[in-house]
């Protein structure tokens, strides 16, 4: 019946003057809502759409193969319903971005975003999404139950004038007017080469200095909720593959800890400009069995050029394990994971760390609760401060009592470091800093192999700890 209705409705349409696709969309979508009221015992049939950037045409209605959209365009005006799904033709590139607001699936049937084999499986690769010039490769905004998978982005800059964005995004989730977002999946997603400036261009020789970066970079996942109370709940980010992006990898910015129960997974993330993962104001998250190579690189003028593997911030209840952070690069920071201030019952255990300039352990001040334990660590915290423009001295194990520019050094406080094997050979020369306002630390059970003295030094962020005859409490 539903079928037959938009069939004639469709025909009708097409045979009227005007902006005919977009009428046709508009109708088609205020007669599904009428027919599920005025039948509300008859199950409604998702619905598939399809788009082709050589076959279809944005004048068709989408529903089939032979009726696909050409752009991404107009799935922005559809009002999707649990179960509908969205297919890009495998192999090929589309320019644009999908802009998904106000959209709601269900827990049993989410809202897809994918690519599909148009032709009986004949291409393997997933469709691209070429944004360059866009803010966003897709935006999810005030959304719930939402999978976009097997999906290729790119945005390698801007080709005329830059745009008014401040940002370029492969994807933005983000809460904007909603008391809950919940229910978000991004899976076997591949973001490559996201830039805001274009090739060429050269960072200022004082942005690495600042605490993120202070212009216009290119992210590949990014989630905001920058409103306490407005809560995104439930996501997850599995088996996604990030490269060459101009800051972070997957970032994720809460309020209040209003980003909760999320879970990072399996995702490879590689030659990032800032951190691989990183994440502020959130609780209960997982990360588990991701690779994170190359942090902070500067490999592209474009590039921030520092960050850590994976570091929290102003976060709660996060568990990090069975992952591997290895090459972090910056001159500051750039461990392979750190736990910044304002953070309680952060746990990184059964990690492997290896040859990050920042080095194995930090965790700076107002923190606590927090535990390093069954890690390995190799070759970590080789920077020397003062070469090759680094500010901060590159250490093995570093407690720093730092809690802002203008607050008074305070902790951390409960600090467990325990069971983990160090090895440092003779290229380095492994330190250690703790700052004497820390209180409770307890170090123990661990092996250290190193070829020289451990050396203790000031810890360094920003300014140096004082030098007094303090004495850490319950050492």
């Amino acid at each position: 019946m539903k079928g037959l209705f938009c069939n004639i409705l469709f025909l009708f349409l097409l045979g009227n003057s005007g902006t005919k696709a977009d009428l046709q969309r508009q109708a088609i979508a205020k007669s599904r809502h009428s027919f599920l009221k005025l039948l509300p015992n008859a199950g409604y049939h998702p619905v598939t759409y399809y788009v082709h950037p050589q076959l279809g045409n944005d004048a068709n209605a989408g529903t089939s193969k032979g009726q696909a959209f050409k752009t991404l365009a107009p799935i922005g005006q559809l009002a999707l319903h649990p179960g509908d799904r969205v297919v890009l033709a495998a192999g090929e590139t589309y320019a644009g971005s999908i802009q998904l607001i106000n959209q709601e699936g269900s827990p049993e049937h989410p809202i897809i975003i994918t690519s599909m084999d148009w032709d009986n499986g004949k291409q393997k690769k997933p469709a691209t999404i070429d944004f360059k010039g866009r803010a966003n490769g897709i935006l999810i905004q005030d959304c719930s139950y939402i999978r976009v998978s097997h999906l290729r982005f790119t945005g390698n800059g801007y080709a005329d004038d830059p745009d008014t964005a401040t940002m370029r995004c492969g994807v933005l989730v983000k809460n904007q007017n909603r008391q809950l977002m919940t229910g978000i999946q991004l899976d076997h997603l591949f973001i490559q080469d996201v830039y805001y400036e274009n090739p060429g261009f050269v960072r200022s020789a004082s942005e690495v200095k600042s605490a993120n970066g202070t212009q216009r970079y290119g992210w590949g996942i990014r989630v905001i909720s920058t409103t306490a109370g407005q809560l995104v709940e439930h996501l997850t980010i599995a088996d996604c593959d990030i490269t060459d992006v101009s800051h972070t990898g997957i970032k994720l910015t809460g309020s209040d800890k209003n980003i909760s129960n999320v879970n990072l997974l399996r995702n490879q993330v590689t030659y990032t400009g800032g951190p691989g993962i990183q994440m502020s104001e959130v609780k209960n998250v997982y990360v588990a069995h991701n690779v994170v190579d190359h942090s902070g690189s500067a490999n592209d003028s474009r590039k921030w050029g520092r960050g850590s593997g994976l570091w929290t911030w102003g976060s709660s209840n996060v568990l990090i394990e069975k992952n591997r952070f290895s090459y972090a690069n910056g001159p500051g920071d750039s461990d392979g994971a750190h736990i910044d201030f304002n953070c309680s019952n952060i746990i990184i255990q059964y990690n492997l760390s290896c040859y990050n300039a920042g080095g194995f352990c930090e965790i700076l001040g107002n923190t606590y609760h927090c535990i390093y334990r069954y890690n390995i660590s190799v070759n970590d915290g080789y920077r020397i401060k003062g070469k090759d423009g680094a500010f901060q001295e590159g250490k093995t194990l570093w407690l720093s009592g730092y809690q802002g520019t203008h607050q008074p050094r305070k902790g951390p406080v409960n600090t467990y470091i325990y069971n983990n094997t160090i090895y440092a050979d003779a290229t380095l020369q492994p330190k250690i800093a703790f700052d004497n306002t820390s209180e409770d630390v307890m170090i123990a059970n661990n092996i250290f192999y190193v070829v020289n003295p451990f050396q203790l030094v000031l810890g360094d962020q920003y300014k140096p700890d004082e030098n007094n005859n303090r004495r850490i409490k319950n050492m």
